[in-house]
C-alpha cells in the first residue's frame, strides 16, 4: 500500500475517481472524503444510480441519443418536425441545442467527428445510419451543427458528398460561434441564433 494513504480501501477509491476526465489525485481525494462523510443510504443511492445508468441505459435506435427507451423521447414526440434532422458530434450538444429552444426537428448523434490523427473513420461514426434516414424521402432538410474545427468540417464535408444525390436541403449553422468553438461550451443565445440563421452548405471545407 502507498505510504501515504491510511487505508487500502481509499487508495482504490481515489484511484477509480481519478480516472475520471479532469479529475486529478486532490480532486479525487476531495471526492472520496466528501463521500465518506454523507449518511450510507446517500451513498448507497449514488452508487445505485451508477450502476443502473450503466446496465439500463440505452441509444435511440433512430437518433442514437441517449434514452430510457428504445426510442427517445424527442423521436417518439409527434409535435417534432420530422422534415428536419439536426446532425451533431454528442450527445451533449443536443443538450446545447435543445436548451436554446430555438430548434423544433429530430437529431442524429455521430458519435464524433472524422478525425483520421485519433484513427476516427467514416466507418467509426452514426454516418450511414443517417444517409438511410435521409434516403426514405420524409426529411426536406439537413442541418450541419458540427463544432467548426477542421475534423467538424471535414466531416460536413464527407456527409454533403454521401448526400448529394438525395433530394435534401442540406444547410450550415451560422458562424456566429468561433472557429475551434465546440459546440456544447457555447452560451445558449449564440447557438440559438447560429440556429436560427444556418446557411445553405456550399460544399467547401
Amino acid at each position: 500500500m502507498n505510504q501515504q494513504y491510511p487505508s487500502l480501501l481509499l487508495q482504490k477509491a481515489v484511484d477509480e475517481f481519478s480516472k475520471l476526465p479532469g479529475v486529478g489525485k486532490k480532486t479525487a481525494m476531495r471526492l472520496v472524503l466528501h463521500l465518506l462523510r454523507q449518511e450510507t443510504e446517500e451513498v448507497d443511492a449514488f452508487g445505485k444510480a451508477i450502476t443502473q445508468l450503466k446496465h439500463e441505459v440505452k441509444y435511440c435506435k433512430v437518433c442514437h441519443n441517449i434514452s430510457d427507451t428504445d426510442v427517445c423521447q424527442i423521436c417518439a414526440n409527434p409535435s417534432r418536425d420530422t422534415s428536419t434532422i439536426c446532425v451533431v458530434e454528442s450527445i451533449q450538444d443536443v443538450m446545447a441545442v435543445e436548451a436554446t429552444q430555438q430548434f423544433h426537428g429530430l437529431y442524429h448523434v455521430l458519435g464524433g467527428v472524422i478525425s483520421p490523427m485519433d484513427g476516427i473513420g467514416p466507418s467509426d461514426l452514426q454516418i450511414d445510419s443517417l444517409v438511410e434516414r435521409v434516403s426514405k424521402g420524409d426529411v426536406k432538410e439537413v442541418i450541419l451543427a458540427l463544432s467548426s474545427t477542421m475534423e467538424g468540417d471535414t466531416t460536413n464535408f464527407y456527409i454533403y458528398r454521401k448526400l448529394a444525390d438525395k433530394s435534401v436541403k442540406i444547410s450550415v449553422i451560422a458562424r456566429g460561434i468561433s472557429i475551434g468553438d465546440e459546440l456544447e461550451y457555447t452560451d445558449e443565445i449564440t447557438l440559438g441564433r447560429s440556429i436560427v440563421n444556418r446557411t445553405l452548405f456550399t460544399g467547401n471545407i
